[in-house]
């Protein structure tokens, strides 16, 4: 049974889904969802233990070899990706127990079709495959975020806000078509490690096909993770998205990076044909991705916005260490990576408990009477406002320091004034929201109904307390998960990727070396 571990985190949530659309009734959904969630929670965590190994487990589907057949392949990256997953899925769901799952129709099964379309993402060794489960949790997206219909008051804001989100992400599968297509052509393969195996051996005759081929693709990767100029969709989509949904869009961005991490250094390598493709416009990009969504935190209007201009900051933060992703950077951006979207769940979870807690006031940065269960809510916030703005004691201050320290070079000076500035643009931020929210004179708001706006019961602050204690306890535990973060790096950037799929014996096929 241990060897078919693997493809264990796309099937039980796949299978889930499928119970659900037999079974309708929403106590045997909620009982299926969460058995899947706990089940592939065990699974990842067993994963996790064995990646940690150092071994490379690579399950091949109908047990073609690759790089004919489809593979999933657990790496330490992958399991690092799929247990952040599992984690950030099973708080999430808890919030949406709360009643927000009851607010529109099959909630619970597109829930566990984006689980197996993240899974799928983060596990595959075919670029092909990776567009069908980008299709797969896209589609789920889609639903999720219109999941509850529309309030009056909200009606136009998030209708627009929603046909931006699906028409920038059709023109990203369409490129993303394109990019597999060109790839097809004139390498004959879609696995990634052959891809990496046939690269140093491109001629000048076709240089400028793979190039353009590679360069449109990292341009698909980089559209999924929002950076500038295509950044302005993502905080208007978040923040009007269930809290539920919100909180597990947080890694969607993170899903660009990774990949575009994972095709630089396991699919491109030290190819002479791809040098100098992402310098020096992916690192400038990034800076500016991270200014802008600073920027943007003083325009927000509302809570999720602010959460929403968070995730953008958090995305060109790690993109910047794509750019120079040696084993110390990349090890840092992994730390940074999963304390940002843990924290940043977290937040989406709280918007959806403040906004429940209002009344009409909802999550809108207005002056009023304080937040209703301001006692268990504030030290909430502040936990993961220590947490985003990257202060010590919590792993957002340990993430950053090891950004800043990861860099040297001509870049440097740059990175510490944004990264920096950015902090202190933070924390200013929270400290407006706190004053609104939180410490304005008066009684509580007298209108608030928790049990009607889907944050009834336990499950809920259970899935905001999970997510809230992740930045004090990445921080007890810094030692350990920097360390896994070293050794995911050392892995990633030390080659063993191509003979776990492949063998160590070069794959001979007819006309190609």
């Amino acid at each position: 049974m241990s060897a078919h571990l693997p493809v264990l985190p796309i099937l039980l949530p796949f299978v889930a889904a499928l119970l659900m659309m037999v079974v309708r009734g929403l106590a045997v959904q909620r009982g299926l969802a969460l058995a899947s969630s706990a089940a592939s929670l065990m699974v990842v965590l067993a994963l996790l233990v064995e990646a940690d190994s150092g071994a490379v487990s690579v399950y091949r589907l109908g047990d073609w070899p690759a790089p004919y057949g489809i593979v999933l392949v657990v790496d330490r990256l992958a399991a690092l990706m799929v247990a952040l997953v599992a984690g950030l899925g099973l708080a999430a769901l808890l919030m949406a127990l709360g009643g927000q799952d009851a607010a529109g129709r099959h909630f619970h099964p597109l829930f566990q079709l984006q689980l197996a379309g993240l899974a799928g993402a983060f596990l595959t060794g075919d670029l092909f495959n990776l567009f069908v489960f980008f299709e797969i949790l896209l589609l789920a997206s889609y639903a999720l975020f219109m999941h509850g219909g529309l309030d009056q008051g909200e009606e136009p804001a998030r209708l627009r806000a929603g046909l931006i989100y699906v028409i920038l992400n059709l023109l990203g599968s369409s490129l993303f078509l394109i990019a597999l297509a060109l790839v097809y052509a004139s390498l004959g393969t879609l696995n990634l490690a052959d891809v990496a195996q046939l690269l140093p051996g491109v001629g000048l005759a076709d240089a400028a096909l793979v190039r353009a081929a590679m360069a449109l693709m990292a341009v698909v990767f980089l559209l999924k993770a929002a950076v500038l100029p295509v950044s302005l969709w993502l905080p208007q989509v978040y923040a009007r998205a269930p809290a539920a949904a919100a909180a597990l869009f947080a890694v969607l961005t993170k899903l660009g990076a990774v990949m575009l991490l994972r095709l630089a250094v396991s699919g491109w390598g030290e190819a002479p044909v791809m040098a100098g493709l992402l310098m020096p416009w992916l690192p400038a990009l990034a800076l500016g991705t991270v200014a802008l969504g600073t920027a943007g935190l003083f325009a927000a209007r509302r809570l999720g916005e602010v959460a929403g201009w968070l995730v953008l900051i958090s995305s060109g933060t790690v993109l910047f260490g794509v750019a120079f992703a040696g084993p110390k950077m990349t090890a840092a951006l992994l730390y940074y990576l999963v304390q940002s979207t843990l924290v940043g769940g977290g937040l989406f979870l709280l918007v959806g408990h403040v906004a429940a807690r209002r009344g009409l006031l909802g999550d809108r940065l207005v002056r009023g009477p304080a937040v209703f269960d301001r006692e268990w809510l504030l030290p909430a916030w502040g936990v993961l406002a220590i947490g985003l703005a990257g202060l010590p004691p919590f792993s957002g201050f340990i993430g950053k320091l090891m950004l800043l320290q990861g860099i040297e070079g001509g870049w440097r000076a740059a990175w510490w004034a944004v990264l920096l500035t950015s902090g202190v643009g933070v924390l200013v931020v929270f400290s407006r929201c706190t004053g609104m929210i939180f410490w304005q004179a008066g009684t509580a708001t007298p209108d608030a109904r928790p049990h009607e706006m889907g944050v009834a019961g336990l499950a809920p602050r259970a899935g905001l307390w999970l997510l809230v204690a992740a930045g004090p306890l990445l921080a007890l535990a810094a030692a350990p998960v920097a360390g896994y973060a070293a050794r995911t790096a050392a892995q990633l950037h030390g080659g063993g990727y191509g003979d776990a799929v492949l063998g160590p014996a070069t794959v001979l096929r007819e006309g190609r070396p």
